[in-house]
Formats: C-alpha cells, sequence, structure tokens
C-alpha cells in the first residue's frame, strides 16, 4: 500500500483495521469484486498494469462506537518479477462498475 496517499492513512485512521484484518479482506477478494485493469501512468512504468477491485466491508470506528460498511478501492500493480504489491487501499470515491456482477 502506498503510505504516501492520504486515502490510504485515512482508511486506517478512521477505522480498525489490522494487519489480519487487511489480509483477511485480500484474501476474500474473488472476481466479482475485480472492476478494471488500468495501465500504470506514471513515466517509466507505462508497460505496467494494474488491477482494480472494489469491495464492501464491516469495519469498526477506530473514535467512536459502532461501525459502517465501507466500500474499499483496492489496487494492484502486478510485476514483471510476478510480485503483486498493493499500491490503493481507500475508501471509494465513487462507485465502481464491475466486469462480473
Amino acid at each position: 500500500m502506498n503510505d504516501r496517499r492520504q486515502e490510504n492513512q485515512d482508511l486506517f485512521m478512521n477505522y480498525i483495521i489490522d494487519e489480519a484484518k487487511r489480509k483477511q479482506i485480500l484474501l476474500s477478494l474473488t472476481t466479482i469484486d475485480f472492476s478494471e485493469i488500468l495501465p500504470n501512468e506514471h513515466a517509466g512504468y507505462e508497460h505496467e498494469m494494474l488491477y482494480v477491485f472494489g469491495k464492501d466491508v464491516n469495519l469498526l470506528h477506530r473514535f467512536g462506537a459502532g461501525g459502517d460498511v465501507v466500500s474499499i478501492y483496492i489496487k494492484f500493480n502486478k510485476l514483471e518479477s510476478k510480485y503483486v504489491i498493493v499500491i490503493s487501499f481507500h475508501k471509494q470515491r465513487h462507485p465502481l462498475k464491475y466486469k462480473f456482477k
């Protein structure tokens, strides 16, 4: 996850998401959660493809009581070396269109 992006940080500041919860969310992704493939727009990385998923997840508020169902935007970068990096993990800014829903 790219910690330099404020949206990624905000999700973890506003909700209780530990490493186990993050892992559970990532491992629960299915083809139904797949949205799209985007080209990487950063200079020098145009050959890389980014994979976008969305997932509705029950999360507890970090401060205060209760929780919310939060629509999460998750973007992966699959590198040629076969490594997969999570580069976005935050609330969706707008509803995603899903390929298989």
